[in-house]
């Protein structure tokens, strides 16, 4: 299964991507034929060992994105308000008891419409377009579709975004 070289990159970024192209690629059938080869290429052996350290990753990283969806609308809230915070209540000179209930009032309303767009997505992919066979975050057609979902939660948050800017609830920043 190739989901963890994803979940690598997801941590790793550009050294996960270049490790692909150096030592994973030449072990796939397309690049083996591509070259006109039957074996790939040997590869040293910290190569190999990152491999089976990137299997590891993935799952710690499965699991750890797992358990934080359990804290994810608290979390995603509590720093929402904080980021909200920190952008108003020097702008307004507000009290930081007076900046946090005018931050939450911000975007509580921001994150909800963000999210409604993002599961609501999600939540289409998962019943409607894919029912029998629901993509997984050890698939890259998950993360692609996640991405997909955050755009339209993008989209979706803009509006609210536009209210509450223009009745002075939201800084623009």
């Amino acid at each position: 299964m190739a989901g963890h070289r994803v979940v690598f990159a997801l941590y790793f970024g550009p050294v996960a991507v270049w490790a692909y192209r150096r030592f994973g690629q030449p072990s796939s059938s397309r690049w083996l034929q591509e070259h006109g080869m039957s074996q790939p290429p040997d590869r040293p052996g910290w190569a190999s060992t990152a491999v089976g350290v990137s299997h590891c990753g993935a799952g710690c990283t499965l699991g750890d994105t797992l358990a934080e969806f359990t804290v994810f609308g608290l979390a995603a809230i509590s720093l929402g308000i904080v980021f909200q915070y920190l952008a108003m209540a020097p702008m307004r000179g507000l009290s930081l008891g007076k900046g946090l209930v005018e931050a939450a009032k911000a975007e509580v309303l921001s994150l909800t419409a963000f999210e409604v767009g993002l599961f609501g997505w999600m939540a289409l992919m998962a019943f409607v377009f894919f029912p029998h066979a629901h993509p997984h975050p050890d698939s890259p057609v998950y993360w692609f579709l996640m991405q997909l979902g955050m755009i339209i939660g993008f989209i979706t948050a803009w509006p609210a975004n536009v209210w509450l800017i223009r009745r002075g609830i939201k800084e623009a920043i």
